[in-house]
């Protein structure tokens, strides 16, 4: 896990806008279509669920292979989608989130801590929710009241935590004066 950030090539700038408009590739293609294409999926996943158990399960195998693919993307992709890009000590991503609610939260190029954090925990849950999908569909497991409960509680721990991170990233995108969405579809974001 990474101690503290602000440093290889200034990778951070002090809350509020940076002077000049140059403007850096950040998010791989790689890392753009699986954030939109997990989106889709999962929001097809949990809108379907319960009603249209094909659609359902069809969104949640492409969940996990979307996960799995990430994971792997974490170890073998470009320097921004690295997990040792974006993994901090607990306390590093304390002090972040306590620097954010003051607004003078530093400014990263790739995630900051919390959005790691957030990064971290939505593949957790996401994989969580698709093995005991899995789980659901064999014999062994099919009507387990305890997986049915996890599945379900997972889902809707699964609906909080994206709440969180959109509101993360919309008070980010003010706080930095920069806008997370577009930089999301683009891959760039403003320099350092």
């Amino acid at each position: 896990m990474i101690e503290s950030r602000p440093s290889e090539g200034a990778s951070t700038v002090k809350s509020g806008k940076a002077a000049g408009s140059r403007s850096v590739k950040v998010w791989d293609l790689f890392v753009r279509v699986f954030h939109w294409s997990l989106v889709i999926a999962f929001a097809t996943a949990w809108y379907t669920g319960g009603i249209w158990d094909q659609s359902h399960l069809a969104a949640g195998y492409i969940v996990l292979a979307l996960i799995l693919a990430r994971i792997v993307w974490g170890f073998v992709g470009s320097r921004h989608a690295l997990f040792s890009d974006f993994v901090y000590r607990p306390r590093i991503i304390q002090r972040y989130m306590t620097d954010m609610m003051h607004m003078r939260a530093a400014r990263y190029l790739g995630h900051n801590p919390a959005g790691g954090a957030m990064v971290i925990a939505l593949l957790a849950m996401l994989l969580i929710l698709c093995i005991t999908g899995i789980m659901m569909t064999t014999d062994a497991f099919w009507g387990v009241q305890w997986v049915d409960n996890l599945h379900a509680t997972t889902s809707n721990l699964a609906l909080v935590l994206v709440a969180l991170h959109v509101g993360g990233v919309v008070f980010a995108s003010i706080e930095h004066g920069e806008n997370l969405v577009r930089a999301m579809f683009t891959g760039f974001k403003r320099s350092p």
